[in-house]
C-alpha cells in the first residue's frame, strides 16, 4: 500500500468517550481528528476528561432543519484540512488497525465501507438482531450502501461537494446521503454496535432506520413490505417448515459475516414482528434521536424539536 494522503476524521460525539483516544492514537503527524459538538457547553467542548491535545473540537451548533448528525458532518467537512475524509462514531470499539485497513481498502476499491452489526442491550433490540443482520449488515452490504460508522472517501468523489453539504443541512441521513452521491464498496468487515438498553430507545431508532430506507429507498420499502408480508403470513399458515427454513436462512446470514451470536435463532418470531414494526415505522409522524424530535416530511423537508 502507497503512503496514505494526509486524512481528516470526523467523530460527531458530545462527551470525551474513550474511542476518541483510539482514534488519536492512530493518527500520523500529517492526519487529523476532528470531534464535532453542539454547543460550547458539551463536556467535549470544555475538553472534560482530558482529550489528546492532537484533538481539535469543532462546535457545530444546534440544527435546524436537519438531523443533529447531519449537521455535524456538514461543519466538520467545512472545518476539515485535508481531501481524504473519514466518518466515524463514537458506539463501537476502533482497534489499532482500524484507520489502516480503511486506507487499503480505499486504495482497491475507491471510496469503502465497513458493515455494521447491530447488537441489542434490552430484550426487543435483542429480538430485533436477526432483522438488523439480514438488512443492516447482509443489506449494506449487498445494497453498496454506505455506513456512517465507518467510511472513508475523497472530496473529488462527490459529484458537488458544497451542494452536498448544503442539502446536509436540510435531511436526516447522512449516510443515506452519501449513498445517493458516491459509488461505495462496502468491505466485508464487521464492527460490533451495541445499542438499546430500554424499550423506547429501541423503538425510536427502529422507526428512523425504516423512514431512512422510505426516504432513500422508497421502491426497496415498498418490495421489503410485501415481501415481508407475504414471509409472515408463510410462516404463520405453516409455523413448522417456516421456523426451519427462516432459522436456516439467517444461520447462512450470521456465518457468512462471521456474527457470533446465538440470535439466530430468533429468526422466526423476528420476522413476525418485523412486519407490523415496518407499517408502525412508516405510519409514525415523528421520532426521536439524541434527545431531539424529529418530523421527516420528505428527504429535504425536517423539522426539529429542542432537546
Amino acid at each position: 500500500m502507497t503512503e496514505p494522503p494526509p486524512t481528516s476524521v470526523l467523530l460527531p460525539t458530545c462527551e470525551p468517550a474513550p474511542v476518541v483516544r483510539e482514534l488519536a492514537a492512530q493518527l500520523r503527524a500529517a492526519d487529523e481528528l476532528l470531534v464535532i459538538c453542539d454547543s460550547d457547553d458539551d463536556p467535549v467542548a470544555r475538553r472534560d476528561g482530558d482529550l489528546p491535545a492532537s484533538v481539535d473540537v469543532v462546535v457545530a451548533g444546534e440544527p435546524a432543519g436537519c438531523s443533529g448528525k447531519a449537521n455535524a458532518i456538514a461543519a466538520g467537512m467545512e472545518a476539515a484540512r485535508h481531501d481524504r475524509l473519514v466518518w466515524t462514531d463514537d458506539d463501537f470499539h476502533h482497534p489499532p488497525d482500524w484507520l489502516e485497513r480503511l486506507h487499503a481498502d480505499y486504495d482497491r476499491n475507491g471510496p469503502s465501507s465497513e458493515l455494521p452489526f447491530f447488537v441489542g442491550r434490552d430484550p426487543l433490540a435483542v429480538l430485533l438482531e436477526p432483522v438488523y443482520a439480514l438488512a443492516g449488515t447482509a443489506g449494506t452490504y449487498a445494497g453498496d450502501v454506505a455506513w456512517g460508522g465507518s467510511v472513508i472517501f475523497e472530496r473529488d468523489d462527490l459529484p458537488d461537494e458544497d451542494r452536498f453539504r448544503r442539502d446536509l443541512r436540510r435531511t436526516v441521513s447522512d449516510d443515506g446521503l452519501l449513498t445517493d452521491r458516491v459509488d461505495i464498496t462496502p468491505v466485508k468487515r464487521v464492527r460490533r454496535v451495541e445499542i438499546g438498553g430500554a424499550t423506547r430507545a429501541t423503538i425510536e431508532r427502529h422507526v428512523r432506520f425504516i423512514q431512512i430506507v422510505r426516504y432513500h429507498a422508497p421502491v426497496e420499502t415498498t418490495v421489503n413490505a410485501v415481501v415481508a408480508t407475504v414471509a409472515a403470513i408463510g410462516c404463520l399458515l405453516v409455523p413448522v417448515p417456516a421456523i426451519v427454513a427462516v432459522t436456516a436462512l439467517l444461520t447462512g446470514v450470521y456465518a457468512a459475516f462471521g456474527l457470533r451470536r446465538w440470535t439466530f435463532l430468533l429468526a422466526y418470531p423476528a420476522l413476525l414482528l418485523s412486519v407490523p414494526l415496518l407499517a408502525y415505522g412508516v405510519l409514525r409522524r415523528t421520532f426521536v434521536w439524541g434527545g431531539r424530535r424529529y418530523r421527516w416530511r420528505d428527504k429535504f423537508d425536517v423539522d426539529v424539536s429542542e432537546r
